[in-house]
């Protein structure tokens, strides 16, 4: 006899529940759910309300890498995008990979705060340097 009876009884009964066997699963589910799946739906969402804020005068990166400035929202599925001057690309809105800068609406000007200013845009970007330094502008 090469196994002795006392190492034959203790190997077996160790036949545990379905619920211990299901257990270990369960919790690499939930860590894939809050490591992976629950911040990739975020990102998703994010870039949604990305593409459907998109109005003309928005800089854009295509998902081929090209930049340029939006043009014309064709309609929600298109945006004609300007590459260069007189260049013009229909870009389909989903293929947008991201905004790089979006363009504020022109606020309207008062006139009589420009007149009082007009003497301060004269004298050059570099007159605060000069007032700065101690020279006089």
């Amino acid at each position: 006899m090469l196994i002795s009876p006392a190492f034959a009884q203790a190997a077996g009964g160790g036949g545990g529940s379905g619920l211990e066997a299901l257990l270990p699963l369960v919790l690499i589910f939930v860590v894939f759910y809050f490591l992976l799946i629950r911040p990739q739906q975020k990102k998703v969402k994010q870039h949604k309300e990305m593409l459907s804020a998109i109005r003309r005068g928005d800089k854009v990166v295509t998902g081929g890498g090209i930049m340029g400035i939006v043009t014309k929202v064709n309609d929600d599925n298109e945006v004609t995008v300007e590459i260069t001057k007189d260049i013009k690309v229909r870009v389909r809105r989903h293929l947008i990979h991201e905004v790089l800068s979006k363009m504020e609406p022109v606020k309207a000007v008062d006139k009589s705060k420009d007149a009082s200013n007009d003497s301060s845009s004269q004298q050059g970007p570099l007159s605060g340097l000069k007032k700065l330094i101690g020279g006089k502008s």
